[in-house]
């Protein structure tokens, strides 16, 4: 076959420079965020922190990110709270991040993994407590560790929890609680009007409760969830009031939109994929769709068959929460699906490893590193790198099928196969509810891989075959798992 370099078309043109003014916003929104902050990269023990300062030198406050999560993830709150004069520290719990360390303990004692983590937060407030109350800011998982850590320890002051919920909160602890969350957490929501029904039975949604030196308040986030509330602009004003009231200050700092800024230099980045293709020969032929009968087999099959082979091996082997297990799923998973595709003469042609390599570069390094930098670790450290090579023995067959059943596809197919996935690690859950619970996890990674990389690699399947997206993917795959799972360590 012959290989050809074509030129730019029109269109190819227009959305590329549409992507690069899009960027080009986005980029100043998200740096001008950090304009004039010393940001400052440390370690407290083993644990890696971030600190945040201005000009100012004012009240510490701790901040901590929730379960997967990272001190990226909470910078939107971060960097406003520096930007009003606050010096900022935000650090990784143990398995997650940077930390080198995995967590470890009974995940569902008190005493175990909780402990562990409220007793590496004291470690950080240790080594940054001074003279005036350390302030302590979290979600989701931190919420509980927060409330823990502040019980009878004079250096804390005021407490903002984003998404909370924990048992430890009493009429009477913490005494200085601000609670936020999003809008379309109603089961959150009903906890955080009850917390403050705990200082006075009459409050509600966005009232400030008082008795006898506790002070309560429950707000919501608007048009937010459990993420989007990291990005929600009313929830960073509220913090920045919360804690201003507690040590009178009355700093105030811009609250930048860095959520849209952030989705709109991903989409960016993504939509450059497709001009960025160009630059690689075309090798590809176009394909028929699959008829009904085949895609059905093709699609259900594996989904179906994978969770029931997989089921009986043992896979405790890796040090990430139920990864070995992902890895087997959907090297089964891949392997049938691709027997399949080849039965019914659909045989995955020679990549192009040119056109591999520029998107591997192009997903892990533009869009992984502005993801790095603005909104979650995309960064492996230490045992993740061995973690990624093992989850890639999965990722990279299931991905090599994926893309050749979807090459040539009607978008409803092409949906059918993606939804076919989460079905199927579904009925792995089901199957085994206590032991892989945390493959719910894996959803909206999923769902966000293919919104993003599975664009990507549709524009380079298009013009040098399935094959090569597929090895790309799978391997871009490894990484975003690998980077995603907390580290655990029983």
């Amino acid at each position: 076959m012959t290989l050809t370099r074509s030129s730019l078309p029109l269109r190819a043109r227009i959305v590329a420079i549409g992507a690069v003014l899009v960027a080009a916003w986005a980029l100043v929104v998200l740096e001008g965020a950090r304009g004039g902050l010393t940001i400052e990269e440390r370690r407290i023990g083993d644990t890696p922190v971030t600190a945040y300062s201005g000009a100012e030198d004012g009240p510490p406050v701790i901040v901590a990110h929730g379960f997967a999560g990272s001190r990226q993830m909470m910078q939107g709150y971060s960097l406003v709270l520096a930007q009003a004069g606050y010096t900022v520290y935000a650090f990784d719990f143990e398995g997650h991040g940077m930390h080198p360390t995995p967590m470890g303990g009974d995940v569902n004692a008190i005493e175990g993994t909780t402990q562990r983590l409220v007793d590496q937060t004291r470690a950080v407030i240790d080594a940054v407590a001074g003279d005036v109350p350390v302030s302590l800011l979290g979600h989701s998982m931190a919420t509980d560790v927060l409330v823990r850590v502040a019980q009878d320890d004079p250096r804390v002051g005021p407490l903002v929890l984003l998404s909370a919920f924990s048992l430890a909160i009493d009429a009477d602890h913490p005494a200085h609680l601000l609670l936020v969350t999003g809008a379309w957490e109603p089961g959150l929501t009903d906890f955080a009007v009850e917390a403050a029904q705990m200082v006075d039975p009459a409050a509600a949604v966005g009232q400030t409760v008082t008795a006898d030196g506790i002070a309560r308040r429950a707000v919501l986030a608007p048009y937010a969830e459990h993420v989007a509330i990291l990005q929600s602009r009313a929830g960073r004003a509220e913090a920045l009031a919360w804690l201003n009231l507690y040590y009178d200050r009355t700093t105030s700092a811009p609250v930048p939109v860095t959520g849209w800024a952030l989705i709109a230099l991903l989409f960016a980045v993504t939509l450059l994929a497709r001009p960025l293709a160009h630059v690689v020969p075309v090798s590809a032929v176009s394909d028929a769709p699959l008829s009904a009968r085949h895609f059905a087999l093709v699609a259900l099959a594996p989904a179906v068959l994978a969770p029931l082979l997989a089921a009986p091996i043992d896979t405790r082997v890796l040090p990430v929460l139920v990864a070995d297990y992902l890895a087997l799923h959907l090297a089964i998973y891949g392997v049938l699906q691709m027997a399949m595709l080849v039965w019914l003469g659909r045989g995955v042609p020679r990549p192009s490893l040119l056109a591999a390599c520029v998107l591997v570069v192009w997903a892990l390094g533009a869009f992984g590193l502005a993801l790095d930098r603005y909104g979650a670790n995309f960064v492996p450290s230490g045992d993740r790198v061995l973690i990624i090579l093992a989850l890639a023995v999965g990722a990279v067959p299931f991905m090599l099928a994926d893309a050749r059943a979807a090459f040539g596809a009607p978008v409803w197919q092409r949906i059918v196969l993606r939804v076919a996935l989460l079905v199927s690690l579904g009925i792995a859950v089901a199957l085994d509810f206590e032991g892989l619970f945390f493959l719910i996890m894996i959803a909206p990674v999923i769902l966000l891989f293919f919104l993003t990389f599975g664009v990507m690699g549709r524009a380079f399947a298009r013009r040098t075959g399935p094959a090569t997206s597929g090895l790309a993917l799978g391997l871009v795959l490894a990484w975003a798992l690998g980077v995603s799972f907390p580290l655990f360590s029983a």
